[in-house]
């Protein structure tokens, strides 16, 4: 019997009374479970301290997580956040060279939300910090009084780019998703290849031209109730097998 693959999951910090906490949301290590049917692990914010080598060479997949926290905006040349802006140095310290080093490797990457802008800034790309307050852009926030259900529902399509990652794996030309962010990007980085984009012209898929392996990022959140949604779960399932196939050759 073939073993699970080994799938590593970001962790951001948390400060919890007076000790600080590496926190994941429940729904992405169950989504590992779920979707791609691996065995989630935990990746702890701790930047130089981690081996990177041994830790990819440990793992079958990393999924990089959304957060409430923003991307330090002095990684990618921007200005400084409006004053309450949540960031996670720790986590910056430790996702962004992960990221790079993980698709330089080869070994699958997915990144979500926060995971997607970390993706565009790790090569080299900039992030709008409040969309909503830009050109032509609509609200990507999510209803913030509303049930959880109603904040993570579909609020708009994308159009699926074609030739690329996303209609590859047999998605239809328009999908819906959910919207649940307050960045996005801005400037591409060279070597991304755009995969969906949102009636408004905002880029909500990217994958890394050339990789090895598989090496998405998305701006929606598919892990919610993946195994309920069809479009949520063909993307799981696909980083999944990505994540068995590097699994089988180790």
């Amino acid at each position: 019997m073939a073993r699970l693959p080994l799938i590593g999951v970001s962790a951001c910090t948390k400060q919890i009374g007076p000790h600080p906490y590496h926190i994941v949301g429940d729904k992405y290590v169950r989504a590992v479970v779920e979707g791609a049917e691996g065995l989630p692990l935990v990746i702890p914010a701790l930047g130089d301290l981690l081996d990177q080598k041994v830790l990819l060479d440990s793992l079958d997949g990393l999924l990089f997580t959304g957060s409430p926290s923003n991307v330090e905006p002095r990684l990618y040349g921007g200005v400084p956040s409006a004053p309450g802006t949540p960031h996670d140095s720790a986590r910056d310290q430790t996702t962004l060279p992960l990221l790079r080093a993980a698709v330089e490797a080869g070994v699958p990457v997915l990144g979500i939300c926060r995971g997607f802008q970390e993706m565009n800034v790790t090569f080299g790309g900039t992030l709008h910090q409040r969309v909503h307050e830009v050109g032509p852009f609509m609200d990507h926030r999510e209803p913030e009084n509303e049930p959880v259900e109603v904040q993570y529902a579909p609020r708009h399509p994308l159009r699926v780019q074609p030739g690329g990652l996303l209609a590859g794996l047999g998605l239809p030309e328009e999908i819906h998703v959910n919207s649940i962010h307050g960045q996005g990007i801005d400037r591409l980085a060279p070597g991304l290849r755009v995969e969906a984009v949102a009636p408004d012209g905002l880029i909500e898929a990217v994958s890394v031209e050339g990789a090895s392996s598989f090496a998405l990022g998305v701006q929606w959140h598919p892990e919610w109730q993946v195994r309920t949604n069809p479009v949520y779960l063909v993307i799981f399932r696909a980083f999944g097998e990505a994540c068995r196939r590097r699994a089988g050759q180790r």
